[in-house]
């Protein structure tokens, strides 16, 4: 569509406030119901004045001219209260025409055109029951008077009639059922007057419907409604002409919602600014989500950098691009925005800056949560390979120095003569259990078999016994705890066991090992000279990695001449 001049503008304006009028003339002139002439100008003036506006907004979008012939077609309907036979006809000819012109109006809101076979079929069928059946009534010698009669034959025409009514009904209650399976499908309007919209015109069209086929079946079954059904038909023609006025009132909201971009551009400036927040509140839509393109993972992901997938309905999604014109943020919003393009464009421009860094923020995000499952996986392993060394040892090189260590007994025993030869066996003895004793703490050092076959406290009772100091202990477990955190805990108290051994100078340290809130936390402290290098040492910077593999969090205190506390926080449920 083009859009119009102001000219066009000013001479359609003319003839509605010239159709307003024709409309009274006819009502007051062929003995209409002051009512209901009113009606009738309020719905010309809902549609026509409501399609004038769209048209002057959106001259891209169908929408408005669509309004604009509802209308005017309204008008024309009006026509059956001329006197004139000409007038009549056109007026009798067209009277059931603005039904199927409203219908058709919100099936294709907010575009104005048909998709699918569906509403093609609908909106077609009910044209030609409302024109070409009307006409066929009309020629049958229906609906008279009038100049289209061709034969007299009032009997057909009185059922064709009832046909017509009752066909058209149904395409009224099909809109109704396209509109249900929309709102099923996407979820109620966000925008207030989107709602109104759809649900003062499927009130009314379910009325008019329900008043079609009871004029069909000869009126109201009851005499005692008579007086009550021309009242409800009137209702429902105002419900009908209220939908527009709240599109009218969307398209409003609309183009001053444009004034908040200078408010957003001055918003995002400040460093604290959340932009989810501003640009809900420049868009006016609550649903908004605010996703970015991370080229290193080649996916969209959210502000915390989880990957998510971007909606299949394109009406949905507005894709922003950077410099190069490859992909950088989307914003996913209401479907009604589609139709607020230049609100879109200029929210996006603004934006811009603030995108660019969200995506370096999402992609610093998702660096992270690589970096950690990374982590996870190399402890995992790791753990993997230490549990297989250890089970390597214990049933291979220490078995073999113990069955060793047993034929050099029986051996000694048989040497009862030779007091020098058993006194080297003794000694080889002797050094096969000191080897034995390295062998079981190298192959504890690789995995601690104590924790997974007796659990952690019991595993923490053995540090704490073969501690170099005095250790007070204290375990408050409810239970077993998962194989890696209680292996991770273990290893907490085991290093700092024996980094208090080796540098503390340390009297005696303390223990914790406890439950609480969906943590295990395990502390050490110790009385000794503190000034523990949380740096450079390799155990200490271990132990975090360890733990923040995890999802943990290993936290150390050592002032000088203070002693030293380590305390780990390791989730556990």
């Amino acid at each position: 569509m083009l859009r119009p001049t102001t000219a066009t503008l000013i001479t359609v304006g003319a003839v509605l406030l010239a159709a307003l009028g024709g409309i009274a003339w006819l009502g007051v002139t062929g003995g209409a119901a002051p009512v209901h002439v009113v009606i009738i100008c309020w719905l010309v003036l809902a549609y026509a004045g409501s399609g004038l506006v769209a048209w002057r907004c959106r001259p891209r979008n169908r929408f408005g001219p669509l309004m604009l012939v509802t209308g005017f077609a309204v008008f024309a309907s009006a026509l059956i209260w001329a006197d004139g036979t000409g007038a009549h006809t056109i007026g009798q000819a067209l009277d059931v025409v603005p039904l199927v012109l409203i219908v058709h109006v919100f099936v294709t809101f907010p575009t104005g055109r048909l998709h699918g076979t569906v509403e093609h079929l609908l909106i077609g069928t009910g044209y030609l029951a409302a024109l070409g059946v009307q006409l066929v009534v009309m020629a049958l010698g229906g609906l008279t008077p009038h100049r289209l009669a061709a034969v007299d034959a009032p009997g057909v025409a009185v059922i064709v009639h009832n046909v017509e009514l009752v066909v058209v009904s149904a395409v009224a209650l099909g809109g109704v059922a396209l509109l249900t399976v929309r709102r099923h499908r996407h979820g109620r309007p966000l925008r207030r007057s989107l709602t109104l919209l759809v649900d003062s015109f499927t009130v009314g069209l379910v009325m008019i419907a329900v008043l079609l086929v009871v004029g069909a079946l000869g009126g109201p079954p009851f005499p005692a409604l008579q007086h009550v059904f021309p009242v409800v038909q009137r209702i429902s023609l105002a419900l009908l002409g209220v939908a527009p006025v709240a599109f009218l009132a969307g398209l409003l909201q609309a183009r001053l919602a444009r004034t908040a971009v200078g408010e957003l551009v001055v918003e995002l400036r400040r460093d604290e600014a959340d932009l989810r927040t501003l640009l809900v509140r420049a868009l006016r839509d609550p649903s908004l989500q605010v996703l970015y393109w991370l080229p290193p993972f080649g996916t969209w992901a959210d502000q915390e950098g989880r990957a998510v997938t971007l909606p299949a309905d394109p009406a949905r999604v507005t894709v922003i691009d950077d410099e190069a014109g490859a992909p950088m943020a989307a914003l996913v919003h209401d479907p009604a925005l589609r139709e607020e393009a230049a609100l879109l464009d200029a929210v996006a421009a603004a934006a811009a800056i603030a995108l660019r860094t969200g995506r370096l923020q999402a992609q610093l995000r998702a660096n992270v949560e690589e970096l950690r499952g990374s982590r996870a996986r190399v402890l995992e392993a790791g753990q993997r390979e230490r549990r297989r060394l250890e089970r390597d040892l214990h049933d291979g090189a220490q078995q073999r120095l113990v069955a060793l260590s047993l034929n050099l007994g029986i051996l000694q025993h048989r040497l009862d003569a030779d007091a020098e030869a058993k006194a080297l066996l003794a000694q080889a003895r002797g050094e096969i259990a000191v080897s034995l004793a390295e062998l079981r703490d190298l192959a504890q050092g690789l995995h601690p078999a104590v924790v997974s076959n007796h659990g952690l406290a019991v595993a923490v009772e053995t540090l704490a016994a073969r501690a170099p100091v005095p250790v007070r202990l204290e375990v408050d477990l409810d239970g077993r705890l998962g194989e890696q955190v209680e292996v991770a805990a273990y290893y907490v108290v085991c290093e700092s066991l024996a980094n208090i051994g080796k540098h503390a100078s340390a009297a005696s340290a303390s223990v914790t090992v406890a439950r609480r809130d969906g943590q295990v936390v395990v502390e050490v402290v110790d009385d000794g000279i503190g000034g523990a290098d949380t740096e450079r040492g390799t155990g200490l910077r271990g132990l975090a990695d360890r733990v923040e593999a995890l999802g943990g969090r290993l936290r150390i205190w050592t002032p000088h001449s203070g002693g030293t506390r380590v305390r780990a926080e390791l989730p556990c449920e």
